[in-house]
């Protein structure tokens, strides 16, 4: 006997609460129960026929050909519409999607029967076409046939990467062979899925191996395969028998899910993917006993869950984008797969998830691009729910549109663009020309805070060729922070439409320890690193040592501008501790401005960190000064310091990197330290710009000069100081204005934090102290408006 048989109970002496000692106890007895066993059994006729509800079927005999009859009676019904009538879903794939896109998938099939397949950033991945479903494809190792507890979560030494042979067993590319035969009805696609279905079982005995290791890769396999029997269920491969032999593995993923969840070892999208999957198997094998359990049990943990998992704001708690999509696709499924069942739908409950899910899909409008792509922020995981589009990895246009289709949003459609594969999918083709009909409509902002979350987007506008940003001012993430990335006030953007810095991305969980810290450190992210530590000390690869505590302090969204503030606690921590703060000024439909500042008593060096798209080119430019292309310039301003060219990697997709451009503003000091950095689109070659910084005793100020403009920036030290920079007077701590070069007087100014300025003698406001005001002249006439209110006044 072993020592994890000996001692079943020795892992709950710690637990936190009496439902996780029950918990975790429960499943420690049922885990030594199946290894004294040896193994699990699948069942055989007899024993199946007996966990069957028999007065479902009345006098009728419960065999294979009478469980195949409910199975597909029942989802014509309560399964997805688009699989209810094929010849007229195929006709609208066809019309909707184009011919292209049917080429793709066939081709994409046709490659899996040949035995090479698509995983996570790997293409054209060759598994062979008698697969091996223990060994991992890319170091060739093969897992051991053992029982699943087992396996150490995060050692790699026998397994290989475990992702990788878990993505291969979600059979998920069964969904590929399905559309493939429905479109062609070419029997090799079905042929090749019944053969790797039965292999499968013979080579994954209940209980042992990797491939039991993960219940949310159980729950996962468990739909793919209610998919698939929809797609084959006319052809000769899908045999009764076989089918039969499937149903009784699908009771064994059922079992096997509702005794291991996730519910204290990692309740997060594993516990919600779990129960996902007991809902499906819930409603569509319904003529099992355990059925209603399963259904039940699916769908409290989502009604439960979806309260602790999104935030009021609508933003993922593990702050990953990625899995943000994960967790709204998963609800999206369950809203419609209990409509379709027909439970109760109008009540707290159900309300409360309706509203979570739509917040949900309004952040991931609010933070999609110009170019319809979403930032990768956090850990990518790779994975999807289902393989329900061809669009790229980083493209969640087609989740969005799901929602447009749930909730009817004009705006949500906007965005999202034409009806997208996931809309035909799971809504069928009335839920196509339910969304065609649908009027889009522009987002009635443009940029939004998302204080819960700690995300804030500035745009000024929804077209593709307008600018963007996004900070990210949120805790490294839920729980222990898993999937969360040392990002502390990191930024990515558009400038023109084209992406410009992005976020390194992920790449890889288990391939490596030096690539799994790199991709999540801060000197992947475009933040500032100190002392070439990062913010968040990294523990094992899916915790942390210390975590950043980050605070927003101030977000103002205006026509004219933004402003947004915040800092973060993560530097506190070195021998000389240190906070940094940043704030960002977008002057919109021009650039940003953004200020970073140390403060420490210390010694240190910084590093300002700037990770670029693959498809920029950026390079040192005017001496040294500032670094950019055709279409941008960014100009930083600091003591000692001077510009690094590297290059790193970009990943956008698990699996997959990239070489990118990664330039670094790199500087030294002792104190508090000061960095401006300008951020410029260059929309001409008359508006290319130079930038200065004017000798000031209290702040800062810079003079930007676009030929026949020039703009003046002047940041105060001390708030209520009268600062007089030779054009006009300012109390307010930030202070901006345009002015034509001939001219005396500036044509428009942007303030903020103060209540006084004063053109000559004239003093245009009121004593008061303001949060804000913007201002544009016309002649004689300053045109105002404030916190407070719109005035005009003359000059």
């Amino acid at each position: 006997m072993t020592a994890a048989m000996a001692k079943p109970l020795d892992k709950i002496k710690k637990l936190r609460s009496l439902d996780e000692i029950l918990t975790r106890g429960g499943q420690a007895i049922s885990v030594y129960r199946e290894q004294r066993r040896g193994r699990l059994s699948e069942p055989t006729n007899e024993e199946f026929a007996a966990l069957v509800d028999a007065d479902q079927f009345g006098s009728s005999p419960i065999i294979a050909e009478s469980l195949w009859q409910k199975f597909f009676e029942n989802g014509e019904e309560r399964f997805f519409p688009s699989l209810r009538l094929q010849e007229k879903s195929v006709e609208v794939f066809r019309d909707t999607f184009g011919a292209e896109r049917v080429d793709e998938i066939i081709a994409c099939a046709s490659r899996i029967v040949d035995g090479r397949i698509d995983l996570l950033g790997f293409t054209n991945l060759y598994v062979g076409t008698d697969i091996d479903w223990h060994r991992e494809p890319i170091s060739g190792m093969r897992s051991p046939l053992k029982h699943w507890k087992y396996f150490d979560d995060l050692n790699t030494t026998e397994t290989g990467n475990k992702k990788i042979v878990w993505e291969l067993n979600r059979h998920q590319h069964f969904f590929t062979l399905g559309v493939a035969y429905w479109l062609t009805g070419d029997e090799r696609y079905a042929m090749t899925f019944a053969r790797q279905l039965e292999s499968w079982m013979d080579a994954n005995p209940p209980g042992l191996g990797i491939n039991w290791a993960s219940s949310l890769e159980v729950s996962f396999r468990a739909m793919s395969w209610i998919w698939a029997f929809h797609f084959f269920v006319d052809s000769p491969a899908l045999t009764v028998g076989l089918f039969h032999r499937a149903i009784k593995y699908l009771y064994l993923h059922g079992r096997h899910i509702e005794s291991y969840l996730s519910t204290y070892y990692s309740p997060n999208t594993h516990l919600t993917g779990e129960a996902l999957g007991l809902y499906y198997l819930g409603t569509q094998l319904p003529f099992l006993e355990r059925a209603r359990h399963w259904r039940k049990l699916g769908e409290n943990i989502m009604f439960a869950e979806v309260r602790k998992q999104i935030l009021d704001d609508g933003v993922y708690f593990e702050q990953s984008t990625w899995y943000q999509r994960y967790t709204t696709d998963f609800y999206a499924q369950f809203v419609v797969l209990r409509s379709l069942f027909g439970d109760p739908y109008f009540n707290a409950q159900a309300a409360a998830l309706d509203q979570a899910l739509e917040n949900s899909f309004d952040f991931l409008m609010h933070i999609t691009l110009p170019d319809g792509k979403t930032p990768i922020i956090g850990d990518d995981d790779g994975g999807r729910l289902l393989p329900l589009t061809g669009g790229d990895s980083d493209d969640f246009r087609g989740t969005l549109a799901v929602g447009t289709s749930i909730f009817g949003r004009g705006d949500h459609k906007f965005v999202a663009g034409p009806a997208s594969e996931e809309v035909f999918w799971l809504m069928g083709s009335g839920g196509v020309r339910t969304y065609n009909d649908l009027t889009a409509c522009e987002p009635e902002l443009s940029s939004r805070g998302f204080p819960d979350g700690g995300y804030f987007v500035m745009r000024d506008g929804w077209t593709d060729t307008d600018n963007y940003l996004i900070v990210d001012c949120g805790d490294v993430g839920s729980l222990a922070g898993g999937h969360g990335h040392a990002d502390a006030l990191s930024i990515e953007m558009a400038v023109g439409g084209k992406t410009l810095l992005v976020d390194s991305g992920t790449y890889t969980y288990h391939e490596s320890r030096v690539m799994r810290d790199y991709f999540r450190s801060t000197r992947a992210h475009n933040t500032v690193e100190i002392d070439d530590r990062s913010s968040s000390e990294p523990g094992n690869p899916f915790s942390w040592k210390s975590r950043a505590k980050c605070t927003a302090s101030r977000w103002i969204a205006e026509e004219r501008f933004d402003l947004f503030e915040g800092s973060h606690s993560g530097y506190q921590r070195l021998a000389s501790g240190a906070v940094h703060a940043r704030s960002i000024l977008f002057l919109k439909n021009d650039y940003w401005i953004i200020r970073d500042v140390i403060e420490t008593a210390g010694e240190h060096e910084y590093s300002l960190n700037f990770h670029f798209d693959k498809s920029i080119a950026p390079v040192p430019s005017l001496g040294g000064r500032c670094v950019g292309d055709a279409n941008h310039r960014i100009f930083t301003f600091g003591d000692n310091g001077g510009w690094q060219q590297k290059e790193s990697w970009v990943s956008n997709n698990h699996g997959k990197r990239v070489h990118a451009p990664f330039l670094r503003f790199v500087s030294s000091g002792v104190g508090t330290q000061e960095f401006f950095t300008f951020i410029v689109p260059v929309t001409s070659s008359s508006r290319i710009p130079e930038i200065s910084e004017s000798p000031l005793a209290e702040g800062r100020a810079f003079v930007v000069e676009f030929g026949e403009e020039t703009d003046l920036f002047v940041y105060s030290d001390r708030s209520g100081q009268l600062i007089d920079n030779g054009i006009f007077q300012s109390d307010f701590r930030y202070s901006w204005a345009r002015m034509q070069n001939a001219a005396v007087i500036p044509d428009e100014f942007v303030l903020i934090d103060g209540g006084r300025l004063d053109l000559g003698d004239n003093m245009i406001f009121d004593p008061h102290e303001l949060n804000y005001a913007s201002a544009r002249r016309y002649g004689c006439e300053l045109y105002i408006k404030t916190d407070l209110g719109r005035k005009k006044k003359q000059i």
